[in-house]
């Protein structure tokens, strides 16, 4: 029992060490980022140009909020936190989320009927131009069992993007290397014109995330 926590609290320790000592978690603190998650999708968007100012963003998973708010300096005409901004971002998250001037967050699961209308009422009648997807799921360590998980949520993503999406729009979506990476990739496929793997600089080596784009609604 004793071994177990002692290994435990070296990970513990290990971690919070490379958290600490991380750049990213130092410029997100500087910059006022609430997430270093914010530097993926910054390099996401600077490598393919995806968000733009007048866009409507659907950002799924929103909280902590890292991304939405890197979608509200983007369409920001100077790039600032607050103030004035040209565009719509729409957050969703099981979780609650700290507000963010400007963007509509809400609470719940899209696949709800009461949340789905909530969204389409903050939606107006209009597709997004982009769809964002920070989801993930509790990982329980069965490799069979997480891999269905992830397929899952990106098969929602995917799914909502199809639904709520401009033909020519991108979706953005968190993925794991692993068991259901090839399924992933292959649904992308099917849905969309074309797909880009990313793995951003800020995505930690060790971890096996990476980023599916998909271009275009097939």
């Amino acid at each position: 029992m004793s071994s177990i926590k002692k290994s435990g609290t070296k990970v513990n320790k290990a971690w919070l060490h490379d958290h600490i000592n991380d750049p990213y978690v130092k410029l997100a603190g500087r910059e006022g980022y609430r997430a270093r998650a914010a530097y993926k999708l910054k390099e996401i968007d600077e490598t393919l140009h995806l968000i733009k100012p007048g866009q409507l963003v659907v950002d799924l998973g929103c909280t902590p909020g890292a991304w939405s708010q890197y979608l509200r300096r983007r369409m920001s005409p100077n790039g600032a936190a607050v103030g004035e901004m040209n565009g719509t971002i729409i957050g969703l998250d099981l979780l609650p989320m700290d507000p963010i001037e400007g963007v509509t967050f809400i609470q719940g699961d899209f696949r709800e009927a009461e949340v789905l209308t909530q969204l389409e009422a903050a939606l107006a009648g209009r597709q997004a131009d982009v769809v964002v997807s920070d989801m993930a799921p509790n990982l329980s360590g069965i490799s069979s069992a997480d891999a269905a998980r992830i397929e899952y949520l990106v098969e929602l993503a995917i799914e909502f993007a199809q639904n709520h999406m401009k033909p020519q729009g991108a979706l953005v979506a968190k993925v794991f290397h692993g068991g259901s990476y090839n399924d992933v990739v292959k649904r992308f496929k099917e849905a969309f014109q074309t797909v880009k793997p990313l793995k951003p600089k800020a995505s930690r080596d060790r971890s096996s995330e990476t980023f599916l784009v998909g271009l275009g609604l097939r």
